[in-house]
């Protein structure tokens, strides 16, 4: 391995380029750019022998991206914001057609009003669209992930596109010291994409069909078991990640020191950072205060976040998205996998972050403390207010 200095969105280019993608659909958006801007350096190099295309436009990316996959090839794209809005007609194309494509997302905020900086109302708004999604937290895991999210997606059970999603300018644009493996291990790591879901002239298939009321449902029903297998996906090649690359990863969340926590905050991406530190100051003043990652988005997982907040007093989700009129939409799928597993402990919502704003330490210990009175509420952190509009102290 090697040692360099890279940003979040060069990481993944690296990690991209480890995977050897046969395509490579391009169109450039803030704060994605420099991802593709990288591959095709690496083409223009030829450490990537790849077919690079420039698209006119982020739905034509996609649509290339699955032209490729219909015909056996491994494909990459990238997007950010209202690309991947623009996108959304081509997301359940994809999924439904089985095309095990990567894509990267850099979470960027959402029109209007315009905004170029991060927050997750992007992706979080295209959980039902059939792709897995995962969230990292820093450069290395941007770059291992680009790595594992081919093996994940074209795993023979799974069979589904997936977006790997990397928060605008936070991660994006910061710079971290990375380890990059070689590409000997990497091609140990991941082998050659093979795919029976493809056109063939020696053995022909009908791709991208019709299916009426009597015969949807059974696609549908399959699609949705591809995104089930994942997890399993998911375990095999972190087992294999580690036993080659020497680094270790946690599945579909990342438990911080909850074990004994009695208030616990769920988040995902790179604010996980931050929110590692206040439990660490927390804990030095004998505060049980602990922190749950979700790693992944879809599949989701309930049964571990069942497990993580069962012995909690009370715990709260922060997210960088809003369903409008109602809540987050990370904190109705925690409220729910609570709900099925018969925990019945107050969670809150925190949404912040929204249009890139900052979320400060005193913020989140703000956060720790509001827990402590063991009620449940929706809040806009830095609004001065609930979301239900009533004044009550505010994160």
């Amino acid at each position: 391995m090697a040692k360099q200095v890279l940003s979040g969105n060069e990481a993944f280019a690296y990690g991209v380029r480890l995977a050897r993608p046969q395509v490579v659909s391009a169109y450039p958006i803030t704060p994605q750019t420099i991802v593709v801007e990288k591959l095709s350096e690496f083409v223009e190099d030829g450490s990537l022998k790849s077919e690079f295309i420039h698209v006119e436009s982020e739905h034509s990316a996609l649509s290339c991206a699955m032209g490729a996959s219909s015909v056996g090839a491994r494909a990459f794209t990238a997007t950010s914001s209202q690309g991947l809005l623009y996108m959304a007609e081509c997301l359940p194309y994809a999924a439904g057609g089985r095309f095990p494509i990567v894509m990267m997302n850099a979470n960027r905020s959402t029109a209007l009003p315009w905004n170029i900086y991060g927050d997750q109302r992007d992706s979080l708004s295209q959980l039902d669209s059939g792709w897995i999604q995962a969230y990292a937290e820093n450069a290395q895991e941007a770059l291992d992930l680009a790595l594992m999210s081919f093996y994940i997606a074209e795993h023979k059970k799974v069979s589904t596109p997936f977006m790997a999603n990397l928060d605008g300018f936070i991660l994006t644009h910061t710079y971290e010291v990375v380890d990059i493996p070689t590409q000997e291990q990497a091609d140990e790591f991941l082998p050659k994409f093979e795919t029976e879901n493809k056109m063939s002239l020696t053995e022909p298939k009908n791709l991208g069909f019709s299916a009426g009321p009597d015969t949807n449902i059974f696609f549908k029903y399959k699609e949705h078991v591809g995104i089930l297998n994942a997890k399993e996906a998911i375990d095999e090649a972190e087992r294999k990640f580690e036993k080659i690359f020497g680094r270790s990863y946690t599945g579909l969340t990342e438990s911080y020191k909850t074990e004994d926590a009695e208030y616990i905050l769920v988040t995902l991406g790179s604010i996980s950072g931050l929110v590692k530190e206040i439990v660490d100051k927390l804990r030095e003043k004998g505060e049980k205060v602990g922190l749950l990652r979700i790693r992944y988005m879809r599949p989701f997982p309930n049964e571990e976040i069942a497990k993580a907040l069962k012995n909690a007093k009370s715990a709260a989700v922060l997210e960088k998205d809003i369903s409008f009129g109602n809540e987050g939409a990370v904190y109705t799928n925690v409220n729910s996998a609570l709900q099925k597993a018969g925990i019945n402990i107050p969670v809150s919502n925190y949404i912040g972050g929204l249009g890139g704003r900052n979320i400060s330490a005193e913020e989140i210990e703000s956060i720790f403390d509001d827990l402590k009175t063991e009620e449940s509420a929706v809040r806009f952190i830095g609004i001065g207010g609930e979301a239900d509009g009533s004044q009550r102290k505010n994160a």
